[in-house]
């Protein structure tokens, strides 16, 4: 199946009221799990990679190979990279084929961040591929980046930026971080009501892993069209590797590959069935009256 833009995915979960999972992936093995689990729930996926893990996972390397999966995969998948800060990287990606890319310059005043979104929009558009934003701060470390705190997102801030840099999807602060939380998060669901109902471009939720099932429901309930999974499939291939050498400490090179995709699939599989995605490859592309006659 062709590789497919962003918009495409989030338009479909717009018209259809689910949220499509974005996961990110470091290797071969992660990619293979991923598309593995996309293709037995006939869900939509989008395969991302991280600026902050570029250091472990080259984008020059790893990416052709996120784009060969996407195209040879059965059900629709969107290529993206996630949290790009260099714009160097952004246009690397953009060479090597994703079809989106996420500028964050969520640490730069409201005026900077929407100037510098917008020449990362028009570099994009030169390549016929989307581009998300974040506004606010999503809290916590992404990659090996510094952590930061919460800075919830402002609603007449959401609006100007959205209306101002014409961006494909927004990331939306409401009280998630990256990474493991030490304790529960207390989610701002009625802050992303608000945005929800005041812009117009699909929101992202980033900093899913920990959030519990009912957590990803509100979300869902209140707006969220895109949701970022990165830490939960990291420590889950990291425990499948471990249990595979635990109970077979001779293990060699492939059993350890097998364990890894294991751990991706079960992960991308286990969202995948909360975000309520499975048989959703198939609404791609249609309109809410098409889906109604499903």
């Amino acid at each position: 199946m062709p590789i497919v833009k962003l918009s495409s995915l989030l338009h479909s979960a717009a018209e259809s009221a689910y949220a499509v999972g974005s996961f990110n992936v470091s290797n071969m093995e992660m990619v293979m799990g991923a598309v593995q689990a996309a293709e037995e729930m006939n869900a939509p996926l989008i395969l991302q990679i991280a600026e902050g893990r570029l250091r472990y996972s080259p984008l020059a390397v790893l990416g052709p190979m996120m784009v060969a999966a996407a195209q040879e995969a059965s059900v629709p998948v969107a290529v993206h990279l996630d949290h790009g800060f260099a714009l160097e990287t952004i246009r690397l990606a953009l060479d090597i084929g994703f079809t989106s890319v996420m500028y964050d310059g969520s640490q730069y005043s409201l005026k900077e961040n929407i100037a510098k979104t917008k020449t990362v929009k028009a570099l994009a558009r030169k390549y016929g591929a989307d581009v998300e934003a974040e506004i606010g701060r999503v809290g916590g470390a992404e990659g090996d980046y510094k952590s930061v705190d919460v800075l919830l997102t402002s609603v007449d801030e959401a609006v100007r930026f959205s209306e101002e840099t014409g961006v494909d999807a927004l990331a939306v602060a409401i009280g998630t971080a990256h990474g493991n939380y030490k304790e529960q998060p207390k989610l701002r669901i009625d802050r992303l009501r608000e945005i929800a109902a005041a812009v117009r471009c699909p929101l992202v939720l980033h900093g899913g892993t920990g959030l519990t099932e009912q957590d990803f429901q509100n979300c869902l309930a209140n707006g969220i069209r895109k949701i970022n999974i990165a830490t939960a499939s990291y420590d889950n291939v990291a425990r499948k590797i471990k249990e595979q050498l635990t109970g077979k400490p001779e293990s060699n090179y492939f059993d350890i590959s097998h364990a890894a995709v294991a751990g991706a699939y079960e992960s991308v599989k286990k969202h995948m069935i909360i975000f309520g995605l499975k048989d959703k490859a198939d609404t791609v592309g249609l309109t809410g009256e098409q889906y109604a006659k499903l």
